[in-house]
């Protein structure tokens, strides 16, 4: 599943396959990079995207197909005669050289003049923000900056494309969530193109320019983060990206609603025949909350669409800081529990406790529908 583009392509890749054996870690892999672009592989473990990365790479030659860099035709070239960088998870930095060393490592063996080396060396701690460890040794160093190292010597002789293989998995949540800022700029500030392989929805949200989800071997779904977290094109990725309520239900209203329970929705339009057994999947923050009418302070919320509104009991609230997880149930919709995000402000003007009836509206164009069994693997 590829996708075009009027920006200039950089990195064009044709109907890689890749077999281990019998089993195949790619299918029919065709995709565009923009130049300058930052794409992330997401997908769960063994789903390809380290893989692909791999065999963009070199490290391991896909087993068919095609990989195009700036026009050229590198499927079947070495990694020394490619043109990247690349930050793997584990830093690989070499211990017993010091950080000056390891960066300049590469510009060393390009037969650079050694005042030249120096300058640039100093340049890349200066960018990412380490001047003042270029004597020490990587075991000095936490992990956040030994990173930031990989990242100073990957960038070192200027590759036309920076490859991150999961370059923050290994680092606290909190390291993490800065240095996802710092590389991202560090990616603009360059104008490098750059693809990040990663398991995390979040880091993926946050850093891609457009995100690759991949699941078994195939991508399921190319697209910016906005695309992929408020329209998924299928159930995995509708379910792997964010939270997801999934309704047991059947498709009704001739492709624009479904039955659950006793409910009959409205829902975005779909192409499954009334009565087909689906899932409908809602997010919990797109759930809108109406109060009980009684227990309500100010005036009540207007109901946009009154046939999407459902009776519910508030049987547990969570507090996550920024808003309440609250999870509802009610006889109308058969016996499951439906998630709902509600803003602070919300749960206090509306007294939501547990316990209380509330009324819900579920807007009909964020109720997605996808079919009940998965498809056959392509």
């Amino acid at each position: 599943m590829g996708q075009a583009s009027t920006a200039e392509t950089y990195l064009k890749i044709e109907n890689v396959w890749k077999a281990f054996g019998d089993f195949y870690a790619l299918k029919d892999i065709s995709l565009e990079v923009r130049r300058s672009e930052f794409v992330c592989f997401l997908g769960p473990s063994g789903c390809g995207k380290t893989t692909l990365l791999r065999a963009i790479a070199g490290l391991d030659i896909q087993t068919t197909g095609s990989v195009f860099q700036d026009g050229q035709d590198i499927s079947a070239l070495p990694p020394s005669e490619r043109d990247f960088g690349i930050v793997f998870q584990s830093y690989a930095l070499f211990p017993n050289l010091t950080v000056e060393k390891n960066i300049a490592f590469g510009l060393e063996n390009s037969g650079i003049a050694r005042p030249d080396i120096e300058k640039r060396v100093a340049e890349l701690l200066e960018l990412v923000g380490l001047p003042e460890q270029a004597k020490k040794y990587p075991a000095q160093l936490s992990g956040g900056q030994q990173q930031r190292i990989a990242l100073a010597r990957a960038i070192a002789m200027s590759p036309g494309l920076l490859l991150l293989d999961e370059p923050l998995s290994a680092l606290d949540a909190k390291v993490r969530v800065h240095l996802r800022h710092e590389v991202k700029d560090l990616q603009r500030k360059l104008g490098v193109t750059t693809i990040m392989v990663t398991h995390d929805q979040e880091e993926a949200l946050a850093m891609a320019d457009r995100i690759v989800v991949m699941n078994h071997g195939v991508i399921e779904q190319v697209g910016s983060p906005t695309d992929v977290y408020r329209e998924p094109v299928s159930l995995f990725v509708a379910d792997f990206i964010g939270e997801t309520n999934q309704l047991d239900c059947e498709a009704g209203m001739k492709g624009k609603g479904i039955r659950v329970g006793k409910q009959t929705l409205a829902s975005a339009p779909h192409t499954h025949t009334d009565g087909q057994q689906v899932i409908a999947v809602i997010r919990p923050e797109d759930i809108i909350p109406h109060g009980d009418g009684a227990r309500s302070t100010g005036a009540p919320e207007e109901i946009s669409e009154p046939g999407n509104t459902v009776e519910t009991t508030v049987d547990e609230m969570e507090f996550l800081g920024s808003f309440w997880r609250t999870r509802l149930s009610s006889p109308d919709l058969g016996t499951g529990q439906i998630v709902a995000d509600f803003s602070v402000n919300a749960v206090r003007r509306m007294e939501i406790q547990v316990g209380g009836r509330m009324r819900i509206e579920i807007p009909s164009q964020r109720l997605k529908v996808f079919a009940a069994t998965a498809e056959p693997e392509k």
